[in-house]
């Protein structure tokens, strides 16, 4: 709650990324964030409704766990509240979901208050292909794969370093990144799913990290290569980022309320690597 007769609304979201051009509103193209703040405007009767969000994905990828905030007058919130989820429901097109809105805690920043965002990515080896009701979140990998060796290439690459080599650089923006988790697990027959988790993610990091195991555990790449790239520094042309549809973002989890303000003030900072 702020001193401006304001309140924090905090906003979890999931949708189906399949007909989305990506989170953010452009002109000209459907976006999650173009629709959702339509639906918020309408809803509470507001000339316009902007949200900040954790994450931005791209065009393609789905979402589990996506959160994000908007300011309205207390007010506001106190006629509408009790009623907006299902208001919201009526009006959202159905590949986007508000699952969850609520007044968020003091210091609340959905952009710069996370600990970690966790994506999972889905591929399947299956020689005759996708399931047809997965083709929206499943790639197709053509080779079989081995997610040991793929465990083996991954654990290397753990830990806070400059992931230029796997991102796609933007001016003024950093490249170090502490990646807290990347592993392989089997869900089902030819179906594996590789959890990636990070304090935040640059541009393309995800798809392009999943690539590099895939050439591992396909036997293209040996478990070392993933972990060469990375301390080359610069983009390899032999680093495949792969489709968007395979990606989910599956959670963003924030500290406990007390320190929220001082989590978004930290993550503020401009990032560098011991020695540099």
């Amino acid at each position: 709650m702020s001193d401006e007769g304001l309140v924090r609304l905090r906003l979890d979201v999931s949708y189906d990324g399949t007909d989305f051009s990506g989170w953010a509103e452009q002109p000209g193209r459907r976006t999650v964030q173009g629709e959702l703040q339509a639906a918020l405007a309408r809803v509470l009767r507001l000339s316009e409704a902007r949200l900040t969000v954790a994450g931005r994905t791209d065009a393609g990828v789905h979402a589990r766990g996506q959160v994000a905030h908007l300011d309205v007058e207390e007010g506001l919130w106190a006629a509408e509240g009790e009623r907006l989820l299902r208001r919201l429901a009526g009006v959202l097109p159905p590949d986007v979901r508000v699952r969850a809105v609520r007044p968020a805690p003091e210091g609340f920043d959905a952009r710069f208050s996370p600990l970690f965002r966790r994506y999972v990515y889905r591929v399947s080896d299956a020689p005759g292909g996708v399931e047809p009701l997965r083709r929206r979140d499943v790639l197709w990998h053509r080779r079989e794969l081995d997610p040991d060796r793929m465990n083996a290439a991954a654990a290397r690459l753990v830990g806070e370093h400059d992931f230029a080599a796997f991102c796609r650089r933007r001016e003024g923006a950093t490249t170090i990144r502490e990646l807290l988790r990347l592993e392989w697990i089997r869900e089902g027959e030819h179906l594996y799913a590789g959890t990636v988790q990070a304090d935040a993610f640059c541009h393309n990091m995800v798809r392009a990290l999943v690539g590099a195991l895939l050439a591992v555990g396909d036997g293209r790449r040996g478990p070392d290569w993933p972990r060469e790239v990375l301390f080359a520094g610069v983009r390899d042309s032999a680093v495949h980022v792969v489709p968007p549809h395979g990606l989910s973002l599956e959670e963003i989890r924030y500290p406990p309320d007390a320190e929220l303000a001082e989590r978004a003030r930290s993550t503020r900072r401009v990032r560098t690597l011991p020695g540099t």
